[in-house]
């Protein structure tokens, strides 16, 4: 255990007494029962939503008659529904069992993409990505939940990092497979984009129901470990977080998720994110084929810059998790996309232009995988948790509305110069929110610590834990 979380509660707890070579056993055989499986769903779900990008550059727009307004429109459909069913979805998780629940979204979510590639008009096209947010909302702040009555809280950001990359690998795998499924066009009498839709739909349908039998229930109940494992990670938890505790569902605690500042604080910060993450993903096969690139080498050339985005991820997710800080590493991600939209506006060369592209991919991807662990870290109780992670998506992704609807026809000239220069607006707001974050958490744990220290005072019982959350004096913030 860090020493921040040993002393979060005011435990005696040493470093070293839940890091035995059994606790790291413990850790990997979670690792290896969870992360391989929520990884591929999410790589799954970010390739389902942001695989119309490719469509629409091998004739989605132009068979279905959809004008580049109505395409933008099409797209924010997705997120609108996103945003409606983010919260509901994740109080149903907590009163539900993500064994069933998250196998079953993806289940849904894959026929839904399959319906993509039948669509035959426009209106179906509005429909069906409205449909495929509803079905698609629940999963990643499930997941971020589930993590969190699994891991410590110093042990979340790497393993939401992984799990993140896989929107990183879904750009790249999503390249080559449009690449290789549009030589399709024309089998079956389907055109080459009705095959994107159809073939990763099916695999998705396919992953999901394996996902039934993989996928975990709560740690409490967990069936893949023993009884005398279950016994250490509820000791491992209990010391060091709220994930041990067994909470019922109570509406204060979703009151108090509202009523916080901090919640409201990651949500914008998000919000910043969403807007530069969605424009870029939905539009980087457009943008590259823009710099004068035919429709099948853009959609190769999408995979170095994704690629790049996942290794910069882990990277940097790993040396943040052990220098146990987030905000400084998020405002660095942000500054380094800032440098990335820099070179697409001053520079001419599609050369030039690609390198902008790369940087623009490293920075935004890894900001988002550093500040969607950060609520799962930082907030307690469970149920506030929960409701804190649903809004960090929702209101994040209103952000993403904006983005693929200012990334629209009007505004695309000089190679998207005013929505790029929007984008670099977006990330010095999310740099500022950044910074209120760490300042007013940082004065936090120094009063906190200044009313500890030197006192008497006796560490917070279960019972206090859960109903004080992050508010009890000996909690500290990771900052």
């Amino acid at each position: 255990m860090s020493l921040a979380a040993a002393s979060e509660k005011g435990s005696d707890t040493t470093v070293d007494e839940f890091n035995t070579p059994e606790d790291k056993a413990l850790v990997r055989k979670i690792d290896l029962r969870l992360i391989p499986i929520l990884t591929l769903l999410y790589l799954l779900s970010f390739l389902d939503r942001t695989n119309i990008g490719n469509a629409k550059i091998v004739g989605l727009t132009t068979d279905l008659n959809v004008t580049p307004p109505e395409y933008n429109t099409a797209l924010a459909l997705y997120f609108v529904a996103y945003v409606i069913f983010e919260v509901p979805a994740n109080i149903i998780l907590k009163r539900f069992d993500p064994q069933i629940w998250l196998p079953s979204l993806t289940l849904v979510w894959g026929i839904v993409s399959i319906c993509q590639g039948l669509i035959v008009n426009k209106a179906g096209l509005f429909g069906i990505r409205f449909l495929l947010g509803v079905t698609e909302a629940g999963l990643f702040p499930g997941v971020i939940y589930v993590f969190s009555v699994y891991y410590r809280r110093h042990e979340r950001s790497w393993r939401v990092a992984i799990f993140f990359g896989g929107a990183a690998l879904a750009g790249a795998f999503g390249g080559i497979l449009a690449y290789a499924i549009g030589k399709m066009d024309g089998i079956g009498g389907r055109k080459g984009w009705e095959w994107i839709f159809i073939l990763e739909g099916s695999l998705t349908v396919a992953v999901s129901l394996l996902a039934y039998f993989i996928v975990p229930t709560w740690s409490h109940k967990a069936k893949f470990l023993t009884e005398s494992e279950k016994r250490r990670l509820y000791q491992r938890l209990n010391a060091d977080s709220d994930a041990a505790l067994v909470e019922s569902f109570e509406w204060k605690y979703v009151r108090q998720a509202f009523t916080d500042h901090l919640v409201w604080g990651y949500a914008f910060l998000f919000h910043g994110f969403a807007f530069v993450l969605y424009s870029l993903s939905l539009f980087l096969p457009t943008i590259i084929a823009g710099l004068g690139f035919q429709s099948w080498q853009a959609q190769l050339l999408t995979v170095p810059p994704n690629a790049l985005a996942a290794i910069s991820i882990w990277t940097t997710v790993w040396v943040s998790a052990k220098v146990n800080l987030r905000a400084p590493f998020i405002i660095g991600a942000a500054l380094v996309a800032i440098i990335g939209y820099i070179i697409l506006l001053t520079t001419n060369t599609a050369a030039a232009q690609y390198v902008g592209v790369h940087f623009a991919a490293a920075g935004v991807y890894t900001g988002n995988a550093l500040l969607l662990s950060w609520p799962g870290e930082n907030v307690s109780a469970q149920t506030k948790r929960a409701v804190a992670v649903a809004m960090q998506i929702t209101i994040g992704d209103i952000g993403a509305i904006a983005g693929v609807l200012i990334y629209r026809p009007n505004l695309a000239a000089h190679r998207f110069r005013t929505p790029h220069i929007i984008a670099i607006g977006y990330l010095l707001f999310s740099v500022i929110v950044a910074l209120y974050l760490s300042i007013w958490m940082n004065r936090e744990n120094k009063r906190r610590d200044s009313i500890v220290g030197g006192k008497q005072i006796e560490a917070s019982t279960p019972e206090e834990r859960q109903i004080l959350g992050d508010r009890d004096v000996h909690y500290r913030y990771v900052t």
